[in-house]
């Protein structure tokens, strides 16, 4: 009994469609091979003072070597918005920077593709810098999982903290160790000079007593004189 067409042109339909994913799946196998996933490193936070030059650093490792295809995005988020800006591209070796006015003749690229650094400086930084930094790299056929941010912190000079607090928390409790060690060491050396010159006392006075007994002991006897 032969089968209906329906039926047949239903299989043929179901036939090219996994012939198609078929394709596809081989094509992006292609198109993955190789592929790693990059990975991007900034500081979490920086201070700078205004009216000075700040850095932006920012690494990047990938298992591919750096080439003309290497391109570096960096966007910034002022504080209190919720929209990012794109001020600065670098690719194949030319800098392209873009036309938002709070960094216009301020940018300047830092970083060396050779040793996979993206960093950039930003001169005579100023208040309205405040805000959060995001460092793009891609370097095909390598692709980026996360970009880096960075909050810069734009303070008065007076204010700039010279060392992160962990350290001087650190160096605080170092000197306090120090000098509590220094005086009980003191303390315990002057302990032992008064016990051992306590002890020095009573072992002459015992050997004074000693003697004082043991001379009367030898003492030479006088007889009394003769009378005539």
């Amino acid at each position: 009994m032969a089968a209906p067409a329906g039926a047949g042109a239903e299989t043929a339909t179901l036939d090219r469609r996994r012939c198609l994913w078929s394709v596809l799946a081989a094509a992006l196998g292609l198109l993955t091979a190789g592929v790693s996933a990059l990975e991007v490193y900034t500081p979490k936070e920086i201070y700078v003072a205004n009216g000075t030059q700040g850095k932006l650093p920012c690494k990047f490792k990938s298992a591919n070597t750096t080439s003309r295809l290497t391109t570096i995005s960096w966007s910034f988020q002022p504080e209190g918005s919720h929209t990012t800006v794109s001020f600065f591209h670098y690719s194949q070796g030319q800098v392209y920077i873009g036309d938002y006015p709070p960094f216009k003749d301020r940018i300047t690229w830092a970083g060396d593709l050779d040793k996979k650094d993206a960093s950039i400086n930003i001169e005579n930084i100023q208040f309205i810098h405040n805000g959060t930094y995001i460092c793009d790299v891609k370097n095909p056929p390598d692709i980026v999982v996360y970009p880096g941010y960075i909050r810069l912190y734009v303070v008065e000079k007076e204010v700039l903290p010279v060392f992160p607090v962990w350290v001087v928390v650190g160096i605080v409790t170092a000197v306090v160790v120090g000098l509590t060690l220094l005086i009980s060491m003191i303390l315990a050396v002057l302990y032992r000079r008064r016990s051992s010159k306590r002890d020095y006392t009573g072992i002459s006075g015992t050997l004074r007593s000693g003697c004082a007994a043991t001379c009367q002991m030898f003492e030479p006897l006088t007889s009394p004189p003769l009378s005539l």
